[in-house]
């Protein structure tokens, strides 16, 4: 089977970079490779300049790795294997997983690559989180849709677009599922730093599970997507042996600066996910409010976790209508839920996609209320 078109970055390619207001941007606040450097200790700094711009290892430099492995409770270097970027490891983890005779159980509405890759291996179910309960994950469900040939059930969370995170009663109660029928669980933790509450943070899937694979990145909680330096963590090195295989095929090795870059950055985690938080919580109270004065027209619930919430257009026409007006006219930028279209079942139709872990986001919100006056909705 071949893989669609990706929606979402198809949309990207035509508005993200034209529109004026990116407020459905899914990562935190970046910074500039001058203000990355003055966080790092000076044999650090030294050890960027005399980068050398060589291959680097498949699984990822060895340091780069021993810094990883330090973010998860019970990881150690040889469980950790880098990618160019989430996108790359969400690949070749299902493509080592997954074969013709296998079945995926996922979660929806998702990032369109944890659905349509497993689609284009084998049989897929879709699991949905019910917007009327919260957005919950339902173990029931879960249970129901497992076949004697599941081998996977990839979820999300912090989730993206909602924001939901379960309890940690369910999360336990997924993985005991899954441990009696011997199922992997890929998770995707890529926005597990954010978050209004980190108490609500769930414990990372490898530490807690010898078939669990954390899917996790600069991207997100880091602000830096630009270095492309994902991972995927796992207790079992035979499988990430056989991911490194498979990424021979695809980008080989990571970028030698960008991994002396993400040395620096998750050395000085702490710093840059502490700011990105401060600017969650901010403009998580601009969006309490700015949705406060429009009942009639949004239907707002807070993110538990994560940078990206799902509210619920109230107003006239489709919610698509309605984000084509928005760009076109007042240059900001919102994903409209048809971008979270899915094969395996319904998912909301009247919603989109807000981002808030940027600086900008007051400017967009700015923008956003002049746009509202101005059309007198």
């Amino acid at each position: 089977m071949n893989l669609p078109d990706f929606r979402l970055e198809a949309y990207f390619s035509h508005w993200e970079f034209a529109a004026r207001h990116h407020l459905t941007a899914s990562d935190a606040q970046s910074m500039t490779v001058r203000e990355l450097l003055a966080l790092a200790d000076p044999a650090d700094a030294a050890a960027f300049d005399a980068q050398w711009l060589g291959y680097t290892q498949t699984f990822g430099a060895p340091v780069l790795r021993a810094e990883i492995a330090r973010t998860y409770d019970a990881m150690a270097p040889d469980n950790v294997l880098c990618f160019a970027g989430a996108e790359e490891g969400i690949y070749v983890a299902n493509h080592v997983l997954l074969g013709a005779d296998d079945h995926a159980i996922v979660i929806t509405p998702n990032y369109q690559a944890a659905e349509t890759v497993p689609l284009s291996l084998c049989a897929v179910t879709g699991v949905p989180l019910d917007p009327d309960q919260g957005w919950r994950l339902d173990l029931d469900r879960v249970a129901a849709a497992i076949r004697p040939n599941t081998r996977l059930v990839s979820i999300n969370f912090p989730h993206n677009p909602t924001g939901c995170i379960p309890d940690r009663a369910t999360l336990d109660g997924l993985v005991a599922l899954c441990r009696r029928h011997g199922i992997w669980i890929f998770s995707d933790e890529v926005y597990r730093l954010l978050g209004p509450d980190p108490a609500r943070h769930l414990p990372q899937v490898a530490d807690i599970y010898e078939r669990g694979l954390s899917l996790n990145v600069l991207s997100k909680a880091y602000g830096l997507p630009g270095l492309r330096i994902g991972w995927i963590a796992c207790q079992d090195q035979e499988l990430l042996s056989r991911m490194e295989r498979m990424k021979h095929y695809l980008s080989i090795c990571n970028s030698a600066p960008s991994e002396a870059l993400g040395i620096i950055a998750l050395r000085a985690g702490e710093r840059i996910v502490g700011r990105n938080n401060a600017l969650v919580l901010t403009n998580l109270a601009l969006l309490d409010a700015f949705f406060a004065d429009y009942p009639h027209l949004f239907e707002w619930t807070r993110s538990d976790g994560g940078c990206v919430g799902y509210p619920r257009w109230r107003g006239p026409g489709t919610v698509d209508a309605f984000c084509e007006d928005l760009v076109t006219q007042a240059g900001v930028l919102l994903l409209p839920s048809g971008i979270y279209h899915s094969e395996l079942g319904p998912v909301p139709t009247d919603r989109f996609r807000i981002g808030f872990g940027r600086a900008d986001v007051p400017d967009s919100i700015a923008a956003f209320r002049a746009y509202l006056e101005k059309r007198k909705l």
